[in-house]
């Protein structure tokens, strides 16, 4: 579900309020359209992540009702949103315009219950508002900085719904953060060759476990999905204090 009439090429010139008001509309139709997909609050107090990952993580997934700060990286979102998607959960993503159906597919990506909000310019903490109204997952690139209270509404919002938010940058009171680093890709012979996979290390810290876990992955693997190598080749990257999760 692509709802591109939430675009930034459709914003308001600075005194227009008309265009603002259509804006605003557009928001109260998002949350119309999506209310039909309503849904109970989760039960479960985690959301499933993938094999690969569940290690990195009390209780093996994503605090329901938190948010987490991500690398900047669409196959980390994807590889997050993948197992909770295969086992029926709507998901969605806002302001990453460059995110690839086809790789999201790959990962195993149920693309008829994945909404994309690709630029929603300004708006972008309204929509994602009124998605955490029914969305259990979603994955979002701020537009702007946001302010600590701004955030604490919305983390409001995120307990009493269930859902759970994935930030590609810092986020005040984040439950979590899980970076991606040492790239390595393979596949290029002696100056030849094709890129059939990357070899990254994935750690991760939360505010239950401070202390850092890391494990070596394929992201993506050669079948576009996150892969796990074998445990004596993990690499542990120690991170000095919990304050950089903030």
């Amino acid at each position: 579900m692509r709802l591109g009439s939430l675009s930034a090429q459709d914003s308001a010139a600075p005194g227009d309020v008309a265009r603002e008001e259509a804006r605003a509309a557009d928001v109260l139709r998002l949350r119309r359209e999506i209310g039909r997909m309503q849904r109970r609050r989760s039960d479960s107090p985690v959301v499933p992540i993938p094999s690969a990952l569940r290690g990195l993580l009390p209780g093996e997934g994503l605090q329901t009702g938190s948010a987490y700060s991500l690398s900047p990286s669409p196959s980390l979102v994807c590889a997050l949103l993948s197992t909770a998607s295969q086992r029926g959960s709507w998901c969605a993503v806002i302001g990453m315009p460059t995110l690839g159906l086809e790789a999201a597919a790959g990962f195993g990506i149920d693309l008829e219950r994945l909404i994309l909000v690709p630029d929603p310019g300004e708006r972008w903490l309204a929509v994602t508002s009124a998605l955490a109204e029914v969305v259990p997952l979603i994955a979002v690139h701020p537009g702007s900085r946001i302010l600590g209270a701004e955030a604490a509404r919305l983390q409001a919002r995120l307990r009493e719904r269930g859902s759970t938010l994935l930030v590609t940058g810092p986020w005040p009171q984040s439950e979590g953060r899980l970076r991606i680093h040492d790239p390595q890709w393979q596949g290029i012979g002696e100056g030849w060759g094709l890129l059939s996979e990357r070899v990254v290390t994935v750690t991760a810290q939360s505010r239950q476990d401070p202390h850092p876990h890391s494990v070596r992955v394929r992201l993506p693997g050669p079948l576009g999905t996150i892969e796990a190598l074998p445990q004596t080749d993990a690499v542990v990257t120690p991170i000095s204090r919990w304050a950089a999760i903030a």
